[in-house]
């Protein structure tokens, strides 16, 4: 259960209410039923309503919940009512790529500063901000809330030691593996090949159920077998 009341697992599902919510909005829709919120979230009714009754929100019996209300209920408990300062860790290809995603200042987030410790990377621009280095940040950069860190594997761990030891508690890792942290340090990981390998997975699953109950294609190993 996380403080204030709210499972954790419901906090995890509030960004996707957000999301069918904003795109509601900015469709014109005023107010949409639970079944239909539920939908366009992808999760079932009855869960949604659990988990925006944990908010005291209800919705109108023959009306449902209205959008505007909902998404403002949703995007404070989230503590999106004020823009979080993010600091990217390093500047490969992927930490360009988020510094370049202009969807972050739209969703209660503002990159502040960029990170690398590649001389040839340090002082650089990149979408308008100057990279610099841990140690400067610490000393001389903004203050920072959120760490992405996008280095190399190896790297990760000691990046995030220096992160927490500057005061940042909220980390979102794109690094391989796990990292070791003090208690009170809240680290989401991103790991795109473990993703990747989940889908093989299911994807193995459904060539496998085509091939059992395809009679060509068991005849075709029954062949190959003799």
């Amino acid at each position: 259960m996380r403080r204030g009341g709210v499972p954790e697992a419901t906090v995890g599902r509030l960004p996707l209410y957000l999301r069918a919510l904003t795109a509601l909005h900015d469709q014109g829709i005023t107010s949409i039923s639970s079944e239909e919120l539920a939908s366009r979230s992808g999760v079932r009714s009855t869960q949604l309503r659990k988990d925006l009754s944990h908010l005291g929100s209800y919705g109108v019996r023959g009306v449902g919940y209205d959008v505007e209300l909902l998404a403002a209920q949703i995007a404070q408990e989230l503590g999106l009512t004020q823009e979080w300062p993010v600091v990217i860790v390093g500047m490969g290809n992927l930490g360009r790529a988020l510094a370049a995603y202009g969807g972050f200042s739209g969703r209660g987030f503002r990159i502040v500063a960029l990170v690398d410790d590649d001389p040839e990377v340090v002082g650089t621009v990149v979408e308008g901000l100057t990279v610099t280095t841990l140690g400067d940040l610490a000393t001389t950069g903004p203050t920072v809330a959120i760490g992405v860190i996008t280095t190399p594997a190896p790297a990760a761990q000691a990046v995030a030691n220096e992160l927490v030891a500057m005061g940042v508690r909220s980390l979102l890792n794109f690094a391989p593996g796990h990292l070791v942290l003090p208690d009170g340090v809240d680290v989401r990981g991103v790991d795109l090949a473990t993703e990747l390998q989940i889908l093989a997975f299911h994807e193995q699953r459904r060539l496998l159920a085509v091939s059992t109950h395809d009679p060509l294609s068991r005849e075709a190993d029954t062949e190959a077998i003799g």
